[in-house]
């Protein structure tokens, strides 16, 4: 794998934990059951303004209940004083009060009908306000609980995103290490044949080869010695008469060789010491 697969595998795997932190079920529950809070405040509030709205109709309706009481009255006592222009008038006024009450009775009957259905979908509402909080609370629980068994499982199993992580550099450790086992091994393999001097060294793998053959033979003759002296080796006796052989031998051949010099030769010599010492 590349540098830049590994890079974007990393970057995907950082985006979709950071994705589902974000998608967080206890959030999301919580955000849900705001939002139905809201629109119960929102149908209460409702609730408060057409109570408000049907009360104000209701006191309007007792004023005019009343004006109607006062021209009743009024037209009485214009009737006993035979003023029927004034009686007529005053129950004019009285028809008009009258038939504006009753437009707001059925205005208020109407706000009372929709009271009545909003205080149902209230009730209503808020039932399933109490459902889903406990229903909630239940699934937070379950979530919660699910969580920490799987922290628990990813820990034991090493499958969590930080043993994700800590299995990539084990595998990338291992290439590296492998890689430089097998480069270790090619240069011993090169200095062992010659092939690659030691660059820190202006001998070439002949000269190594002839000390390592000095020194073989410096410690063979220096172990013979030992030996000679701690009696593992050859006796005394026999090695003197070894060398009195071997002198003998060169003595006689000395003598070989001065009996093979011509008398010519002699004289030839002899006559260049006197002309020397003239």
């Amino acid at each position: 794998m590349g540098i830049l697969s590994r890079t974007s595998y990393i970057i995907r795997s950082k985006l979709n934990s950071l994705l589902n932190r974000a998608e967080d079920p206890n959030e999301q529950l919580d955000y849900s059951y705001e939002q139905m809070r809201d629109r119960l405040q929102n149908v209460k509030k409702g609730i408060a303004d057409l109570t408000t709205q049907k009360k104000r109709l209701e006191i309007q309706k007792r004023r005019l209940e009343e004006n109607v009481e006062r021209h009743n009255e009024q037209a009485r006592q214009a009737v006993e004083q035979d003023r029927d222009d004034l009686a007529r008038r005053a129950l004019e006024k009285k028809k008009q009060k009258m038939n504006q009450i009753d437009s707001m009775e059925t205005q208020i009957a109407d706000l009372e009908q929709k009271q009545d259905n909003l205080i149902d979908q209230k009730d209503e509402l808020q039932q399933q306000i109490e459902q889903f909080r406990t229903k909630k609370e239940t699934m937070k629980a379950r979530y919660k609980a699910a969580e920490a068994q799987t922290r628990v499982s990813e820990a034991v199993t090493g499958a969590g995103d930080e043993m994700e992580d800590v299995s990539r550099q084990i595998e990338r450790a291992e290439e590296r290490t492998e890689e430089m086992e097998a480069r270790s091994a090619a240069l011993d393999e090169l200095r062992e044949s010659g092939a690659l001097e030691d660059s820190l060294s202006d001998k070439s793998s002949l000269d190594r080869e002839l000390e390592d053959l000095a020194t073989e033979g410096a410690v063979d003759r220096e172990l013979d010695t030992l030996k000679a002296e701690m009696g593992k080796g050859e006796t005394s006796t026999d090695a003197d008469a070894d060398v009195a052989t071997e002198d003998i031998e060169t003595e006689d051949a000395q003598l070989d060789d001065v009996e093979a010099v011509p008398d010519s030769d002699v004289e030839a010599e002899l006559d260049e010491l006197k002309e020397e010492e003239k």
